[in-house]
């Protein structure tokens, strides 16, 4: 059976899979008569395939027990998906790139703080959100509308996380 083994989640790392969402490093400038910092253009949200409309919602996690088995993942492709922490909690991430069917072999995970968000870009493969410490919230930025953008795969062989 494959361990996973957790990196940091750094934007060279995560390029592959879509953005991470950050303030450090970010191109950033003052609003509102210099009391606002603005973060600009953090991810690329693509919600408009097939008539797509982007929606904003709140996720509530729960942690689960480690070490856990990752048995299956899912993608969404019609368009991407956004998650920033709320709390300032680490969480994890676990994805693999758009291929036909991923395997346990071809996960990777990342530790992401509670200041990191992700934007999975279409079809990025991912396993559904894991906070670690505690009920954690998240704010979430994808697309409704027509279409099947949710598809699931069981992976055949389960991948092991262990923090």
């Amino acid at each position: 059976m494959t361990t996973l083994r957790i990196a940091p989640l750094t934007r060279a790392a995560f390029a592959p899979f879509g953005d991470v969402i950050e303030m450090a490093d970010a191109h950033h400038y003052p609003i509102n008569q210099g009391f606002t910092e603005r973060f600009h253009d953090l991810a690329r949200i693509d919600t408009g395939t097939e008539g797509g409309e982007t929606i904003v919602s709140l996720f509530r996690s729960q942690p689960r027990a480690f070490p856990f088995e990752i048995t299956f993942v899912e993608r969404h492709p019609l368009g991407s998906q956004a998650f920033y922490p709320l709390q300032n909690r680490d969480w994890l991430v676990v994805v693999a790139e758009a291929q036909a069917r991923p395997t346990a072999g071809t996960l990777r995970a990342f530790r992401a703080s509670g200041r990191q968000g992700v934007n999975y870009a279409r079809n990025v493969w991912h396993f559904p959100l894991l906070a670690l410490e505690a009920d954690s919230d998240f704010l979430i930025i994808d697309r409704k509308g027509p279409g099947s953008n949710l598809e699931e795969v069981t992976l055949l062989e389960p991948a092991i996380l262990k923090i």
